[in-house]
């Protein structure tokens, strides 16, 4: 991916244009509909608001608060916490690190991720780190993971309405997901001073299956449309969004896409304005081998990756490589 100059919110073309959320209660009541009107959004856009989505805001206040408790420390206790040469797996990533696929300039944003938890002696464990758990934040622990858990059931229940829209058994991603590499990220874009040479997240597509999206206060996140422009993504209260990742569009062929997206810089009234929010990558279990599955491969959409099958944490490596986290 090439990478593209500085925008920010002053200088972008809005789009008026939305994306209409498809609303939670609608999955029990009718989960056909659910599922059709869910998949319309991914194969149009790649995205997706998902509204009245059930997880308790008791639970998304707790994380929300302990991560900007966490990050309002100073950098030198921060730093403690970050464990160079492990991809960001757990922890701190400071600021400064990550960068887009392509991009001169870094991100501006630091990041925390926290990992499923597996018991000793489990096989993936080679494969996930411990997590580590803050002691300046009180109740950190069982703040995050609480929403980690969340999170994982939630992504569960949404890929059943893949499946079903892509025509697979409602319970196909069942067994390939429920111990995944999935993260947690506590995002923090700090305020914005003078003119930097990045932007808060460059643009960029995601690594893994499908990404569930908490928050942000702040404007900012943006997709790319299929004729080249930027659509701004505000969720309702109440709402988050998914949206697909590399991993889930090399499984389908490309019928739902994995798009590119970024977080611009806020405009010059709100740069003095720290930008929060909560990404949940819901990622395949270590050992699932991506492969296309055969009822996307048609004709008009012959088989993109014929013989390119490849372990799910051998392409999570190859991709942490070329954003230089690992």
């Amino acid at each position: 991916m090439t990478a593209e100059p500085a925008p920010s919110s002053s200088s972008t073309d809005l789009s008026a244009r939305g994306i209409t959320p498809v609303s939670m209660s609608l999955y029990d009541r009718d989960f056909q509909a659910f599922a059709d009107a869910l998949g319309g959004s991914f194969e149009r856009y790649g995205f997706a608001v998902i509204a009245d989505h059930g997880l308790e805001q008791a639970v998304i206040d707790g994380a929300l608060n302990d991560a900007k408790a966490f990050f309002a420390l100073p950098e030198g206790v921060k730093r403690a916490y970050h464990l160079p040469g492990t991809g960001g797996a757990r922890g701190l990533t400071p600021f400064g690190v990550e960068a887009a696929k392509g991009a001169a300039a870094v991100d501006l944003k630091e990041f925390w991720h926290v990992g499923r938890e597996l018991p000793e002696g489990h096989p993936y464990r080679q494969y996930m780190r411990d997590n580590l758990w803050p002691t300046e934040v009180e109740g950190f622990r069982d703040h995050l993971y609480g929403l980690f858990e969340a999170m994982d059931a939630l992504g569960a229940r949404i890929l059943r309405a893949i499946a079903r829209h892509l025509g697979l058994g409602d319970d196909y991603f069942e067994d390939k997901v429920q111990l995944g590499n999935s993260v947690l990220r506590l995002l923090h874009y700090p305020p914005v001073t003078g003119e930097p040479a990045g932007v808060r997240a460059g643009a960029h597509e995601d690594i893994n299956v499908i990404t569930l999206l908490l928050g942000a206060e702040e404007a900012g996140l943006q997709l790319k449309e299929k004729d080249g422009s930027w659509l701004d993504i505000a969720p309702p209260p109440g709402a988050l969004v998914v949206n697909i990742g590399d991993m889930l569009q090399r499984l389908t062929n490309h019928v739902l896409p994995s798009t590119s997206h970024r977080v611009i810089n806020p405009s010059p009234e709100r740069s003095r304005f720290a930008r929060y929010s909560m990404p949940f990558f819901l990622h395949f279990n270590p050992d699932f081998v991506i492969e296309t599955l055969p009822s996307t491969i048609t004709p008009d959409n012959p088989d993109r990756y014929e013989g390119k099958a490849i372990m799910a944490e051998d392409f999570l490596t190859e991709r942490l490589k070329e954003i230089r986290l690992i």
